[in-house]
């Protein structure tokens, strides 16, 4: 049985997971629908644009809370009973965080078609000024936003499932702790 002092950062680690995985899967499943359904494009571009950066704010904390508490749980603990679950807990932050980019980029380098096209017009977009602006934001297609909402929808989908299984991971780990 591990000791008092290590269930805290255990548990800040497992509930910082189970957050992690219910902002993912809130956005694809619910979030990223909704701004699908807006009548105009301004709106929904505009809302996705802040949602994309707030929530990738939101998931870097996340991470960085999850990461730091598994693997101080990990490091602190006496050498008899450093469990094994808490570094396979801390790969699945890693995982979904860097590593879905890395298999997305990897299938856009393959061939297959490109889910942040848009993206790129914008960080473009943004460090111009004046009129350029508005010509461009007239030259955004109605349908290339909507293939980059779904883009990341999809990405989001993914990595819920892998935070997921950190987060199952980390459950049972610390049950099977007390036990």
């Amino acid at each position: 049985m591990s000791r008092p002092s290590l269930f805290v950062p255990k548990f800040v680690g497992s509930i910082s997971l189970g957050l992690l995985t219910g902002l993912s899967l809130t956005l694809s499943q619910t979030t990223l629908p909704t701004l699908l359904s807006f009548p105009t494009l301004p709106p929904a571009l505009s809302s996705f644009t802040i949602l994309r950066t707030t929530s990738t704010q939101q998931k870097n904390l996340l991470s960085i809370l999850a990461s730091t508490s598994l693997l101080a749980a990990y490091v602190v603990a006496p050498r008899g009973q450093k469990q094994p679950y808490l570094l396979w807990a801390l790969s699945t932050v890693g995982l979904g965080l860097w590593g879905v980019d890395s298999v997305l980029e990897w299938r856009e380098s393959a061939g297959k078609k490109s889910v942040k096209g848009i993206s790129r017009k914008h960080k473009q977009k943004a460090s111009r000024h004046t009129d350029e602006e508005s010509e461009e934001e007239e030259e955004v297609n109605g349908e290339a936003v909507r293939e980059e909402i779904e883009g990341w929808r999809r990405e989001e989908r993914l990595r819920a499932g892998v935070w997921g299984v950190g987060w199952a991971m980390c459950v049972v780990g610390i049950w099977g702790d007390a036990y």
